[in-house]
């Protein structure tokens, strides 16, 4: 079994940040780097047999990443981003629960870092409901290519580069394992070391806001309205935005997912995305 980590970057300093992860030599492990907007010359730590270097012309974090995916060759494909560290003991340990699970498909994992997530303590099943309070970030994530798995995308108009959802790409392609019945399971194993703050755990841009309505709305449509109104109260709690502001942006977001985001679950999703 192999692990092939997907690492996806932008432009010439995406490409610089990548050589300076280090990536380990791991038997059974290599690394796909899906560089966006080139330039400039591959590094040379990264011209070594277990990395591959594919270019792309596009922009988009999700587009990025599905470019990757769709490129990918590993049994075992883990999501990554190119500022994080890793030791070779953490990307044996991905394999490691993919080997002592067969029957699993996706696989969500710790990360260190600044974040105050909310973990479970222990192993859990995901394809029912999540546990309180948790959320996945992407380099946490890890498909099984040759199952339905690998048949997951992630929603191109949603993520960093996105035109109007600037997040909530992640959430809403575990939600997609969930609704289409995947394998999915939590496991409380630090695979990766990430430094500063992600995303969502930033003060909330507009952008960022509306992705949180948007997925709210798409993953509870009979609930949405007070859930976006409790988001928008802890937001403004947590200091992260005024509250009538992000409700502003979240219900914007809520609107503008019902007109065009068309989830992986739903049957309209093959001809019209």
């Amino acid at each position: 079994m192999t692990l092939e980590v997907l690492i996806c970057t932008l432009g010439r300093d995406g490409i610089e940040r990548v050589d300076a992860m280090g990536l380990p030599h791991v038997e059974n492990v290599s690394y796909l780097v899906s560089w966006q907007m080139p330039e400039g010359e591959i590094p040379q730590n990264l011209r070594r047999p277990d990395v591959r270097v594919i270019t792309s012309h596009d922009t988009g974090l999700s587009r990025n990443r599905n470019h990757a995916l769709d490129n990918a060759a590993g049994d075992v494909l883990l999501i990554a981003d190119d500022d994080l560290r890793y030791t070779a003991e953490q990307l044996l340990s991905v394999l490691d629960v993919f080997r002592k699970n067969p029957s699993l498909e996706v696989a969500t994992f710790r990360y260190d870092g600044e974040d105050k997530k909310c973990y479970p303590d222990h192993e859990c099943d995901l394809g029912k409901k999540l546990p309180k309070g948790y959320y996945v970030t992407s380099f946490e994530l890890a498909l099984r290519r040759n199952s339905r798995a690998g048949e997951l995308r992630f929603n191109e108009k949603m993520g960093i580069g996105a035109r109007y959802l600037h997040a909530g790409e992640e959430e809403l392609l575990l939600l997609a394992a969930r609704k289409m019945g995947l394998n999915c399971r939590f496991f409380p194993i630090t695979i990766t070391g990430h430094s500063g703050l992600t995303t969502g755990n930033r003060h909330v841009m507009p952008g960022v806001a509306r992705a949180f309505g948007a997925y709210i709305g798409l993953a509870y449509p009979f609930t949405c309205l007070p859930r976006i109104m409790l988001k928008a109260w802890r937001l403004s709690r947590s200091g992260q935005g005024r509250f009538f502001s992000v409700l502003w942006q979240m219900l914007c977001g809520l609107v503008y997912a019902a007109a065009v985001v068309t989830p992986q679950w739903s049957p309209r999703y093959k001809t019209s995305e």
